[in-house]
């Protein structure tokens, strides 16, 4: 199981704009999703995340080079997973319920709650109009299409708790790059997933987090 240690970034917080998270975020640990639990999906596009937090939000920025792009869907709490998609799933303090956030190259945002795959409960649409998010699109040449997203989270988001900070937390999650419609489908993990199909709603496949 991988552990990650997520940094507190003290020059950041919940009203810091989008450019300024993403220029703190450079100089962060770069980590790599690169596991391919499923062999029958061999396609591996190039994918790393930044992390980081200030307490009242958190901040992710992912890099993507892949070979095509798909960009349909446009309203909060579409299935955003058929497009070019990163996620994040995370079980606060371990607990056996997780938040799974997933963001296509549009930046369009699913966010459910609840205990696996059949048992999620739609975040608001008002919680998730509170995160930030600006992405890049570069056609490097045919063939590589670079793309980044970078998010800033706002603990308010996480509305199926009343927390107030993340410091200190202890938690368990996965990070993940998926494009279910894409020419080449693809199913890429941060930590390795058990499972015969593609299914990345297993919280015992989580890694662990723990918040400076």
């Amino acid at each position: 199981m991988k552990k990650l240690e997520v940094p507190f970034l003290n020059s950041l917080d919940v009203s810091s704009a989008i450019e300024t998270v993403s220029v703190t975020l450079d100089s962060q640990e770069k980590h790599s999703i690169d596991q391919q639990p499923w062999q029958e999906f061999p396609y591996r596009p190039q994918v790393q995340f930044l992390i980081g937090h200030s307490g009242n939000c958190l901040f992710l920025k992912y890099f993507v080079s892949e070979s095509t792009v798909r960009a349909s869907y446009f309203k909060p709490n579409d299935p955003v997973y058929k497009d070019s998609c990163v996620e994040f799933f995370i079980a606060l303090n371990g607990e056996g319920n997780y938040y799974n956030f997933e963001f296509n190259i549009l930046g369009t945002c699913k966010l459910n709650f609840g205990s696996q795959r059949n048992d999620r409960k739609l975040i608001s649409e008002k919680a998730i109009s509170e995160i930030q998010f600006s992405t890049f699109i570069r056609n490097l040449h045919p063939g590589i299409i670079l793309w980044e997203i970078t998010l800033a989270i706002p603990i308010s988001a996480f509305e199926e708790h009343n927390i107030d900070t993340f410091k200190g937390k202890h938690c368990k999650g996965n990070f993940y790059k998926c494009g279910d419609e894409l020419p080449q489908p693809h199913y890429l993990s941060w930590n390795m997933v058990i499972s015969p199909t593609p299914d990345f709603h297993l919280p015992q496949s989580f890694g662990e987090m723990h918040f400076q």
